[in-house]
């Protein structure tokens, strides 16, 4: 690890803690020739998984795709870059849960609207207004109509 001041290639690890949701390490670091002291986050990452397209296509899988995907639906939305975070490791952990190499775009469309229906309503509406692809009016209204009943059964 580089020192982001003065760029030497030395530096020791002074501390090291999981993260609160126990996904990640932060590691507190410490540049060995300035002494200039930074932190380091080191996560999991999904390696040689392949995504099926729905036109047959394959490609590697890309956590900022996803990311990028969900943020658009997030737009003008509040949520902390925290629970962000944790949305996507929970998805990441589901698509490894699955213990295969290749995995469909359609089941990982499937995961993340799973998620953001508990992390935001409107990003959930968002995303699947264009994963669903609604051509009329009634689609989208049976997907707030859905939402609406479900949260009258968790009041009752």
């Amino acid at each position: 690890m580089f020192c982001p001041v003065c760029r030497h290639h030395e530096t020791k690890v002074v501390d090291s803690r999981l993260t609160q949701d126990g996904l990640a390490i932060r590691r507190r670091r410490e540049c060995e020739k300035c002494a200039y002291r930074f932190s380091t986050v080191e996560e999991a990452e999904l390696l040689d998984i392949v995504v099926v397209k729905q036109d047959g296509q394959r490609e590697s899988y890309s956590r900022n795709k996803l990311e990028s995907g969900i943020v658009r639906s997030l737009t003008k939305r509040p949520y902390t870059q925290e629970k962000f975070d944790q949305m996507i490791h929970a998805i990441e952990r589901d698509i490894q849960k699955k213990k295969k190499r290749e995995i469909t775009s359609k089941e990982i469309g499937e995961l993340v609207m799973k998620h953001l229906q508990k992390f935001d309503k409107v990003a959930y509406v968002r995303f699947a207004s264009i994963y669903r692809a609604f051509e009329d009016v009634d689609k989208f209204q049976s997907v707030v109509k859905s939402l609406q009943e479900k949260k009258r059964q968790k009041i009752k």
